[in-house]
């Protein structure tokens, strides 16, 4: 058991005393981790230094800080895949070497990592159940029946419902989400660390997370939530703690701090300088839809995109925005009425042709509709526009080389070299390779959608800066997105979907939140 120095109080009544040193024994209990005075040395690269962090029994602490800052690592010293260099954790009062993550297990800690660890072919019950498999009657066997019931008693404690026969391949991201925390509460789980639970989910299933852990956290469970969502920070933590560049630049009452300290911290920036807009005067008109309709709801769809403007499109899940996003593109096919690119009409669509009239499509998904992750950043950057560097049936492998250096220096996207994975790369760093695909294609209309999702405060920043850059330099910027905050700084007009129709159109300054809102739930 670790020793504590307690302060010393000054003379007085005893029952002061006695009443100070009972609340300094409570404080102690109540502090289930704590990690003391952490560095952790990479080659070449320190990541953390010095870093102190508490998390108490049954509440909510946020960890926040932009990618690179040592989130990851921390929770990862914490969870037992990396020792860390210097420094010690305490667990429930006692000094604790980790090993590896089945021992941090053991110690009742689980954390659960931004890209799922679930078993797609196996069922919902199998998953949660997966290392704590109850025993069937013959020797080796399992006990159908008794993980059945295991499964429904974890899910009972939750208040969740799921079916427990579907695949967790065919389960949707909320539910996949939930699986991983039952598959946690099937050991004593008494710390839960989750990395950015909710950047797959939408509003309700993030609803339906944050109840469950409301509710985990009143049972005594302590939870490390880290997001890049500032929002999210203020609807469900206690505490927060900001990472920057490795050093703990502090932690705060939830209560008693706002966005703008939290962003000021996190990136030395104030929330004012986060969307850096200015405005100019929209010219020609580049994309025209006429009554467009799709044969997967889309209804009526009438709207102009000028060149040096944001046109933002919103609406709530299941609105039609991404269906939108992709018919646009030729992703998806177009059923009715007409699109006109640069003054002319389209007959039908495809994504080669979409290209070859000018038009970038930057996907909410970057990962699996945009990015070719066992491919390089140099290919990543060019696959677009590879005429410009075919020589017959070959590449001119020193001139694309020369201007994938050129985009990664422009654009400053963070690579070790333009060879390297595209993987590597932080999702910031992704978004940038894809919106500088498309610079180097020379695209006039870039249609983006969610273009911020998943990634870091500093990161947001630069893609707001680009997309204005953009609109300068005369391209057109159709940007689909779910956050309201960006539409109504960053657009010149506002596009409002529900039900597959378009409800509203408002101009930069007629709009805000309740507006946006009440036309999205509008009946289309």
């Amino acid at each position: 058991m670790t020793r504590r120095v307690r302060q010393q109080h000054p003379p007085g009544r005893i029952e002061d005393v006695a009443a100070s040193y009972a609340a300094d024994r409570l404080m102690d209990e109540q502090v289930i981790l704590r990690a003391e005075h952490i560095t952790m040395d990479f080659p070449g690269v320190r990541a953390l230094n010095e870093v102190d962090f508490a998390l108490h029994r049954g509440e909510i602490h946020a960890i926040v800080g932009e990618n690179g800052a040592g989130k990851s690592t921390l929770i990862k010293i914490i969870g037992g895949v990396y020792r860390s260099t210097s420094g010690r954790v305490v667990l429930y009062g006692e000094e604790t070497r980790i090993g590896d993550p089945r021992e941090a297990q053991i110690l009742g800690v689980r954390v659960i990592h931004q890209e799922l660890n679930l078993l797609p072919l196996l069922t919902a019950a199998e998953n949660i159940c997966l290392g704590n498999l109850p025993g069937g009657r013959i020797p080796g066997s399992v006990s159908w029946r008794e993980l059945k019931r295991e499964a429904e008693k974890i899910l009972s404690r939750m208040q969740v419902r799921l079916d427990l026969e579907t695949p967790a391949g065919r389960l949707s991201a909320g539910e996949q989400q939930i699986v991983e925390i039952a598959q946690a509460l099937t050991t004593d789980v008494r710390i839960l660390i989750m990395d950015e639970p909710t950047a797959a989910l939408n509003r309700s299933e993030v609803q339906k997370l944050f109840d469950l852990l409301r509710g985990m956290a009143k049972e005594g469970v302590g939870i490390v939530y880290i997001t890049h969502r500032i929002s999210e920070v203020f609807e469900i933590a206690d505490r927060v703690t900001v990472l920057r560049d490795g050093v703990c630049i502090g932690s705060m009452l939830v209560k008693e701090t706002n966005e703008n300290e939290l962003i000021q911290m996190m990136v030395g920036r104030t929330l004012d300088e986060m969307y850096p807009r200015k405005w100019g005067e929209p010219t020609e008109v580049l994309l025209e839809a006429v009554n467009l309709s799709t044969k997967d709801g889309l209804e009526d769809i009438c709207f102009t995109l000028r060149a040096g403007e944001i046109l933002g499109v919103y609406g709530l899940m299941g609105s039609g925005r991404s269906r939108l996003s992709r018919a646009l593109f030729g992703v998806a096919p177009i059923g009715g009425g007409e699109l006109l690119v640069h003054g002319q009409p389209v007959s039908s669509l495809t994504p080669h042709g979409a290209r070859r009239l000018g038009l970038g499509y930057l996907p909410s998904d970057r990962k699996a509709e945009a990015l070719i992750m066992p491919f390089s950043v140099r290919k990543n950057l060019t696959i677009a526009n590879l005429d410009k560097y075919s020589r017959g049936p070959f590449l001119a492998d020193s001139e694309e080389m020369a201007s994938a250096r050129d985009w990664v220096d422009a654009l400053r996207i963070s690579t070790p070299s333009v060879e390297a994975s595209i993987a590597s790369l932080s999702g910031g760093s992704q978004q940038k390779v894809i919106v500088g695909r498309w610079l180097d294609a020379r695209t006039r209309v870039l249609i983006v959608n969610e273009p911020t999702r998943g990634i870091d405060v500093g990161a947001k920043l630069d893609i707001y800066r680009l997309l204005d850059d953009l609109c300068r330099s005369g391209v057109g910027v159709l940007m689909f997105s779910s956050e309201m905050p960006e539409l109504l700084a960053m657009a010149d007009r506002i596009l409002v979907m529900s039900s597959g129709r378009i409800t509203g159109e408002l101009a930069h300054g007629q709009a805000n939140q309740e507006i946006l809102f009440e036309r999205a739930i509008a009946r289309g």
